[in-house]
């Protein structure tokens, strides 16, 4: 998609049951597991997880934010703070992110790609068409991971063993740069840049009603005018003395109020957070 030319909508904020929200991509323990006790002791949720109706009229795909919504799941919390999007807006983009795959033998991780059945690890560049992934080594070498795939569910099978096989051996970093230079000097004990094909809506889409799940950490939203450090209280969040639809009413009241207080600010230009 274009970047969009104009400013973001304000966001659509809503709590909604968690039963009735599926996630499109494995969770990621290493992110996952450190987060459960944190939000299990929180007074606010500080960001919404980011969601697009599923079709039905009833249920919602995650587009971001799998890890607190598995969290949310683990804790069985009924309702999560969710903020609503348009899959087709121009205000919503679908990008990929790599891999920084450190901590780990270069040659132990190219041992074990090789034990694989059904795959092959070929040397060079081969066609986005063609490769399930592509790993850039630290020298500069490129390895090519290919195997007959006939479905999305296939795909992305393959690439859950594959991020799951590093995931345990060593570090998980996700990363934009297009530079694999840049990477090395960000990460100093990288061994290898895991790059993957691109995906479509439709394919985030089906991999959630079809319970073929991407890895974590491989698809990349945009969404130009994310809700962020929304810090709404748990305690309204979690009561369940009152209905969904009364839950709502008392978020819209709250989101009001923000508003006359002038507490809410729009930036249009790109940011980065140090505080996560």
């Amino acid at each position: 998609m274009q970047h969009p030319t104009q400013d973001a909508p304000t966001p659509t904020l809503r709590i909604i049951p968690v039963k009735d929200i599926h996630p499109h991509e494995v969770h990621d323990p290493q992110r996952s597991e450190p987060l459960i006790q944190r939000i299990a002791k929180a007074e606010y949720l500080t960001n919404p997880i980011i969601v697009t109706p599923a079709g039905d009229g009833k249920n919602y795909v995650v587009l971001d934010g799998a890890n607190r919504y598995q969290v949310f799941s683990r804790l069985d919390y009924p309702r999560i703070l969710a903020q609503v999007v348009d899959y087709a807006s121009p205000h919503v983009d679908l990008h990929i992110w790599q891999h920084v795959v450190s901590h780990w033998s270069e040659s132990n991780f190219i041992a074990e790609l090789k034990k694989w059945e059904g795959i092959e690890v070929a040397h060079g560049w081969a066609p986005e068409s063609e490769y399930v992934a592509r790993l850039i080594l630290r020298n500069g070498d490129v390895l090519s991971i290919l195997a007959r795939i006939d479905t999305l569910a296939q795909r992305n099978a393959i690439l859950r063993d594959l991020v799951s096989l590093y995931q345990k051996n060593g570090t998980l970093h996700r990363s934009a740069a297009p530079d694999p230079a840049e990477v090395w000097t960000l990460y100093p004990r990288a061994i290898a840049l895991v790059q993957f094909p691109h995906y479509q809506p439709q394919d985030i889409l089906l991999a959630a009603q079809n319970d073929a799940l991407l890895p974590p950490g491989v698809s990349r939203h945009i969404i130009h005018g994310r809700a962020l450090k929304v810090n709404y209280p748990m305690a309204d969040l979690l009561d369940e003395s009152i209905s969904v639809e009364q839950a709502n009413m008392v978020l819209q009241a709250w989101l009001q109020g923000k508003l006359e207080k002038r507490a809410i600010r729009y930036y249009a230009e790109s940011t980065y957070q140090f505080d996560e």
